[in-house]
């Protein structure tokens, strides 16, 4: 069975405050985005590598990923991440899609894997990490609340989220623009979602210092045996 990776890196990201997309920033002298995409073109079940950008960035992009022997397509993003996650699952031409953050460079070949086996089987499947910090109510002033939440029915989402392709056609057509979640797609469809272990390392660069961060893993990622 065909596997697409749809790597999506159309937002601005301006919680960065570089002043363009987040996609092109340095983590150890690689750009973001061909950090990111590189797990993919290295593992042997993805077929494909879809990669949607901004509008007026395609030739730029392009310029991160070199002929290889599995295709890279580009295509432009909407308005909305629900506009972008689409452009890039119909461009895909794989039976299984996993929609993947372009701003989290240290997916794993193993996380790849399981979603995939979870996805052949059951049809929809996210990685998600166990919440291990106390988590409390917070009124409008800013004080504590009296309710706490139960962590063990709570999880902190990561990607690649990973689809059926006619199943995510069909739930990012017809859910609401504002949605920034692609299994809240599919839960909204009424089907069912399955989860497997995330990965602490897989984490996503929102602000300045993941950047550094990230920066620091890749050097030990480079010298690890």
């Amino acid at each position: 069975m065909r596997i697409t990776s749809v790597v999506l890196a159309a937002g601005r990201g301006r919680r960065m405050e570089l002043g363009e997309n987040k996609a092109f920033a340095s983590v150890g002298g690689v750009p973001l985005l061909a950090l990111t995409v590189e797990t993919f073109l290295e593992h042997p079940r993805v077929s494909e590598i879809v990669v949607v950008v901004g509008r007026e960035e395609e030739s730029r992009v392009a310029e991160l990923f070199p002929p290889s022997s599995k295709p890279v397509k580009i295509v432009p993003g909407g308005k909305e991440r629900r506009d972008s996650a689409l452009a890039g699952v119909e461009a895909a031409s794989a039976e299984i899609v996993l929609i993947h953050d372009g701003a989290r460079p240290f997916v794993s070949a193993a996380l790849i894997g399981r979603i995939i086996d979870a996805v052949s089987e059951s049809g929809a499947c996210v990685p998600v990490l166990p919440v291990a910090d106390t988590l409390r109510t917070i009124d409008r002033d800013g004080f504590l609340g009296s309710v706490t939440l139960d962590r063990s029915t709570l999880g902190r989402m990561q990607t690649p989220q990973g689809f059926r392709k006619d199943l995510i056609v069909r739930a990012l057509s017809s859910c609401s623009a504002g949605v920034t979640d692609d299994a809240a797609a599919v839960l909204a469809l009424g089907e069912p979602v399955r989860t497997v272990p995330g990965e602490t390392i897989n984490l996503k660069i929102t602000h300045p210092e993941d950047l550094e961060l990230a920066s620091v893993i890749a050097a030990g990622l480079r010298h690890a045996p």
